[in-house]
Order: structure tokens, then C-alpha cells, then sequence
């Protein structure tokens, strides 16, 4: 379903209401007006018709003209069933648009690792929507299918896919700033892909199989620029010509522009519930497995941030050391990501510098250029509060890393519950293991680092200077990285303590350059 649903938004959006009346003449209006957005080839080999179908427009799609112009390329080739969209202009100025299609197809191309081959089906593929033209985009809308299968054939690997029953739903609203806020959810159920990895060469070969009763998607976005982006669109399919795009060249900046910044902020989720991989080794699996990404558009003091959440975690216990089984987390929450990220003065810059009447339209040196502006702005990656937790046992951290120069400097600080926990694990098991018995002095060595909280707690607050020095709770874990190339040094430029006297006393740290 949503490998389908996307060829019918972007070719129901692209058309505005233009009428009321359903006949031959809005059929051919119709046609016009997708072809400002999708050339006027798909039409001329008749991959896309347009007729009237009762009180509606019927937007038809045959595969095979472009199959059969694709076929000169042996390096690819594909098959796809015909299927149509309907579409009918509501009295409001809003479009109906439906779809009943149950499409299936092949798809043949030459990759890095040979010939592959794919074919898929899906059933009983149904959508319906309300497009408004204003937003350009649909103001609410509704999929659903059967089922889905896919499969996938290379030389050295194999996978099929299936999953079951699916809906989907998409509303939108006006942005305040600009564009549109959207949200997006999908729900499928009985997930299920089976690998099969044949590699001699590099001596792989085994099965696996994912498997996961609900797979759901939920994403929103705010300040999406569809009419902009429309125009964009619209101006490179119009502008076929090198010449025309270079006498249009104000015209291609000024849309690019007025697109920015793309997007406000998306935010998207990936949800599998109980999910379980099958292999040789064992099984693995989570009650519950989430993948998170969010971004802001092009902006000055940008964000993005990741997000990867496992609860009830389990894993085959006969690949690992018996006495690490205690210590395995059962909940991971990581959160990463970035801050103060100008893409703005990026995008902003590139399109003024553009010039295409010269070749490239880009000096050659301006990749570095706007790289160490980039940096200049100290671009931030973060380490959000995170989790890894085991029973008892509960580790912490979080941290940050910047640019200030050619070298990163970072923080970061770990607590721990239940540390003495893992010590005594390790204590126990080094008494028969020796791999534990070289972990256990290393585990003693970092707790001797760590600062008592009030709650029990163990923690540690580590800063890496861009000097090269690391200190751990304010002590010196490794000084700084000698300065190399050094000029000789006057004797009357470095000073030396009296500790006897106390004058120039610098608490033991040895000689000082004068300032």
C-alpha cells in the first residue's frame, strides 16, 4: 500500500480544481494541468489518460509504453498491472479522489552485486481522500489494503516478504506560518521477511527471519511548502532546455527561495511490537521495538534527533559467556542527534553563488568554503538522556560534542544505579572465568573514578579538551597531547615554584610559561 499510495497523491495533488463541469473539455483541462507538473510525454505515449467516467475524471495508468521503451535498456526493465484513480470536483472547490487497484508487477535491474529481481503483489488496494487545492495537499484521506508479498532475487542473497492486512490515514490543516501541518498514520499487521544469505566467498551462509505481529507508522509534520515545491517541480519539467534554464536562471533561484525551509519540523516513528529475529544462533527479540527521526527544515539554529527504544529485550544465551547472562540489558533507550545546525545560511549562500553560465555553476572550492562556515557556527552533537537498564542495574548518560576548531571537544556524564551489582557479578564469575577475571580489576579501577550521589548512585562527569586531555570528576585522566614543532623557549620565560616559600605556588603542577 505504501509503495502505491504515493504515485496517487503526487499525481491527484498536482491537480488543481479548475470547474465544476465533468466533460471532454475538463478532461483535456485536466490533462494540461498534470502536465505542468509531469511533462507532456507520459500523455504522448499514453502512460497516463485522462476521461470522463460518469460524475468523475478517470486518471489511467498503463505500464506497459514505458516497459516497452525501457526494454532498449537491458539493464532495466519492469512490469506494473494498469490501474486507474478517480477524481470528481465537489461543489465546495474540493476534489473527491478514490482508487480500487490490486496492482502486481516485476522489476529487473543490473545492481553492485549483479542481476536482481523483484516481484510483488498487493490485494485489495483501496484509498479515498478530500483534496484542497489551497493546501495542496489532501485535507484528509483513508487507505487500506489486504495484504502484501514481496520477493527479492540477487546472486548472493534472497528475501521475501509478506505482511497482511493494513490502513492508513493522512489530515491536513493550514500552517500559521506558511504551508501545511500534517499528520500520517499506518498500521499493518503480520509482518514477516525471510533471508536467505548465500556468500561463499566470504564463507556466509545462513537464514533469517523477522517477524512482527504490528508494525505501525505515525509521523507529523509542520510548515510542509507543498505550493512552492509544486512550483519548483513544475519550473524543471518546463525548463528542459540548457539553454532556457540558464536565461531563467533568476526566475529558478527566486523558487528555490520561496520553498525554503522545506519543512518547519517532521517527526516520524517506526513501531514493531513483539518483535522476533530468527537465526542460527538463537532468536532474538523485543515486546517492543521503536525507530525515531525528527528534523527541522533548512534553519538557522536547525535540530535533529534520533531515537531508538527496545523494551523487554531478549537474546540466545548460548552464544554468550555464561556469567555475562546477569548483566544483559532487557531496556535500551538511546537518544542522539544535533543542535544549532545553519542550513539557512548553506541553502541561502549556494543559491546566490549559483551561476549557470559557468561550468560548473559552482566554484571549485566551494564545497570547503561552506563546510568551515558550517563549522563556524559550532554545530552541536548531542547525546540526549539515555538509558540501558537490567534489572537492579540502570546505566545513564548523556553528553555533547562541538567543533570549536580542527578538534571536537566533549562532555559527558554517566551515572549508574546498582553498580556494586556488577561488580559482585564479575567478582563471582572471575573465580571460574578467566575473560571475567580481566574484566573485574578494569570494573574496580572505574568505580575507584566515580562520586557518590545522595541516592546511591555512582557518577561520572568526563570532559575531553581539544587539547587532547581527559579528566574524570575534575581528575587528570590524561594530559594534554604535547605540542609539537615548539620554538625554542627563552630560561626567562618559564617560572619555577617555591614551594617553600608559598610564593608562586601552583599547587604542584610544575613550571609555568610566564604570561
Amino acid at each position: 500500500m505504501k509503495r502505491v499510495l504515493p504515485v496517487v497523491l503526487l499525481l491527484a495533488c498536482s491537480a488543481p480544481a479548475f470547474g465544476q463541469a465533468v466533460d471532454r473539455q475538463g478532461a483535456k483541462q485536466l490533462s494540461d494541468d498534470l502536465a505542468h507538473y509531469i511533462g507532456k510525454k507520459p500523455f504522448d505515449i499514453g502512460f497516463v489518460k485522462i476521461s470522463v467516467d460518469g460524475d468523475a475524471y478517470k486518471l489511467a495508468f498503463d505500464f506497459k509504453p514505458v516497459t516497452d521503451l525501457m526494454a532498449k535498456q537491458q539493464a532495466f526493465k519492469f512490469d506494473v498491472t494498469p490501474y486507474f484513480i478517480l477524481v470528481k470536483p465537489r461543489k465546495d472547490g474540493y476534489w473527491e479522489v478514490s482508487a480500487d487497484v490490486s496492482p502486481k508487477g516485476s522489476i529487473d535491474f543490473v545492481g553492485p552485486e549483479g542481476a536482481q529481481h523483484i516481484d510483488f503483489s498487493v490485494s485489495d488496494n483501496k484509498f479515498t481522500g478530500v483534496y484542497d487545492p489551497d493546501l495542496a495537499a489532501f485535507a484528509s484521506a483513508t487507505g487500506s489494503m489486504a495484504g502484501m508479498t514481496m520477493t527479492t532475487r540477487e546472486s548472493k542473497q534472497q528475501a521475501d516478504v509478506t505482511v497482511g492486512a493494513g490502513t492508513a490515514a493522512i489530515v491536513s490543516t493550514k500552517s500559521a506560518n506558511g504551508g501545511i501541518d500534517f499528520t500520517v498514520t499506518e498500521k499493518i499487521t503480520n509482518f514477516a521477511e525471510t533471508i536467505k544469505v548465500n556468500d561463499p566467498k566470504n564463507g556466509l551462509s545462513f537464514p533469517a527471519a523477522v517477524k512482527a505481529p504490528e508494525l505501525s507508522v505515525d509521523a507529523t509534520g509542520k510548515g510542509l511548502r507543498t505550493k512552492p515545491l509544486l512550483d519548483l517541480l513544475a519550473f524543471i519539467v518546463a525548463t528542459d532546455d540548457t539553454a532556457k534554464f540558464k536565461a531563467d536562471e533568476a526566475e529558478f533561484k527566486s523558487l528555490l527561495t520561496a520553498a525554503l525551509p522545506l519543512w518547519e519540523r517532521i517527526d516520524g516513528t517506526y513501531s514493531f511490537k513483539d518483535f522476533v529475529v530468527e537465526s542460527p544462533v538463537g532468536k532474538f527479540g523485543a515486546t517492543q521495538l521503536n525507530t525515531a527521526v525528527g528534523m527541522d527544515g533548512i534553519a538557522k539554529d536547525g535540530k535533529i534527533n534520533y531515537a531508538f527504544k527496545v523494551s523487554g529485550l531478549t537474546m540466545p544465551q548460548q552464544v554468550l559467556p555464561s556469567w555475562s547472562v546477569a548483566l544483559l540489558p532487557t531496556d535500551i533507550d538511546l537518544n542522539f542527534g544535533g543542535t544549532n545546525i545553519d542550513l539557512d545560511s548553506m541553502a541561502k549562500k549556494t543559491i546566490e553563488t549559483l551561476d549557470f553560465s559557468k561550468d560548473p555553476p559552482l566554484p571549485a572550492d566551494f564545497g570547503k568554503q561552506i563546510f568551515a562556515d558550517f563549522l563556524a557556527k559550532t554545530p552541536k552533537a548531542t547525546l540526549g538522556h539515555s538509558t540501558i537498564k537490567n534489572g537492579n542495574i540502570e546505566i545513564a548518560i548523556e553528553g555533547e560534542m562541538t567543533f570549536p576548531g580542527k578538534k571536537p571537544e566533549a562532555s559527558m556524564t554517566i551515572d549508574v544505579a546498582g553498580y556494586d551489582k556488577i561488580v559482585e557479578a564479575l567478582q563471582t564469575a572471575a573465580k571460574t572465568e578467566p575473560e571475567a577475571a580481566q574484566y573485574f580489576p578494569f570494573a574496580l579501577a572505574v568505580k575507584g573514578f566515580g562520586k557518590a550521589l545522595p541516592d546511591g548512585r555512582l557518577e561520572w562527569i568526563i570532559n575531553a579538551k581539544a587539547d587532547g586531555s581527559v579528566t574524570v570528576n575534575g581528575a587528570m585522566l590524561k594530559p594534554a597531547d604535547a605540542v609539537q614543532d615548539n620554538p625554542i623557549m627563552d630560561p626567562s620565560d618559564v617560572t619555577v615554584p617555591d614551594h617553600g616559600s608559598g610564593e608562586n605556588d601552583d599547587g604542584g603542577a610544575g613550571a609555568k610559561l610566564k604570561p
